[in-house]
Formats: C-alpha cells, structure tokens, sequence
C-alpha cells in the first residue's frame, strides 16, 4: 500500500491511477471525475508492480451556517476487474478512513 498526496505522486503513478478510472468506469469517467481525484491523498494498492486498486480523499470546505466546516470527499475508488471481490476495496477504504482520522 502506498499513501502519498499528489503532488508527491509522480507522472507514471498519475498515468497508472488514471487508466485504471478508465479501466473500471469506461466512457463514464470524464475530466471532471480527473480532476477531482487531484489534490488529496491516494491510497494505492501495487501487486508486482502493476496498480490493482485506488481511492483517495479530497478536503473540502462547506458553508453551514455561516460557518466554515472541513469536509472530506472520497474519489476514486476503483479496483482492477480481475482483482475484484476479494477485499481491496476495503483494504483501500481502511486506509482512507486512517487518512481522515489522522492516523
């Protein structure tokens, strides 16, 4: 399991993340899906050096109120077609939930 931000990821790990949205959702997956998968922190799940499994959360800030509140949205979630069913996506999502936490 690797946890990075973005701006820590680099363009082969990018590329790797982004073919496997494509992968797993096809035509469904537009820019704007893309673009909020940028800016957060990944968790990616590596198997010989191939990218089976991704998520990663994206801080947001709301308005309630009038007040400001921190939010996180999770992006992303995709597992490999092969790879499926066989507990990454919640290993992934428990890595998520660390992230948020703090942890």
């Amino acid at each position: 399991m690797q946890i990075a931000h973005t701006s820590d990821l680099g363009g082969d790990a990018l590329a790797a993340v982004r073919s496997l949205m494509v992968d797993a959702f096809g035509d469904q997956f537009t820019e704007d899906d893309w673009r909020h998968c940028l800016g957060g922190m990944h968790a990616l799940l590596w198997e010989d050096g191939e990218l089976i499994g991704h998520a990663c959360v994206t801080q947001r800030r709301l308005i309630y109120d009038g007040e400001a509140v921190r939010t996180g949205y999770v992006e992303g979630l995709a597992v490999r077609g092969d790879r499926r069913r066989q507990g990454h996506g919640r290993t992934l999502m428990s890595a998520i939930d660390r992230i948020v936490r703090g942890g």
